[in-house]
């Protein structure tokens, strides 16, 4: 009869410490996850802030050239000069949206959390199965 409740004994001890390490496993993929929350978003930011002024500065080169074409060319035709730079302005946003398109389409967001809870799923699975 003894046998029985020893068993149990090692059945809810070996229980409780796969709990415990569940929890652990849990708890370190949170803070991994909360980590790289931060990493994208201070990156995120960063990005902006670069786009931002980029865009702006490019916007002030993109006024002066313009300016500077049609002073030189006014003689010629105004319009022809303003129309040729319009579409090549157009050309260059539609080229950069594109770029824009694609980094989006190929943008992984907390690749390393993904990872690492696929491998503990598999790990588990071996453990389990």
């Amino acid at each position: 009869m003894e046998e029985p409740t020893a068993s149990f004994g090692r059945l809810a001890a070996t229980s409780k410490e796969l709990a415990r390490r569940l929890l652990i496993i849990g708890e370190n993929r949170l803070e991994l996850l909360t980590v790289e929350l931060q990493e994208e978003r201070e990156r995120l930011l960063r990005a902006l802030l670069l786009a931002l002024s980029a865009a702006v500065f490019g916007l002030l080169s993109g006024i002066a050239f313009t300016a500077a074409v049609v002073f030189l060319l006014h003689a010629y035709s105004p319009a022809a000069v303003l129309m040729t730079l319009t579409v090549l302005y157009g050309l260059a946003g539609v080229y950069l949206f594109l770029r824009l398109k694609g980094l989006l389409r190929n943008w992984e967001a907390l690749s390393a959390s993904v990872d690492q809870l696929r491998k503990d799923r598999e790990c588990l699975a071996k453990i389990l199965g």
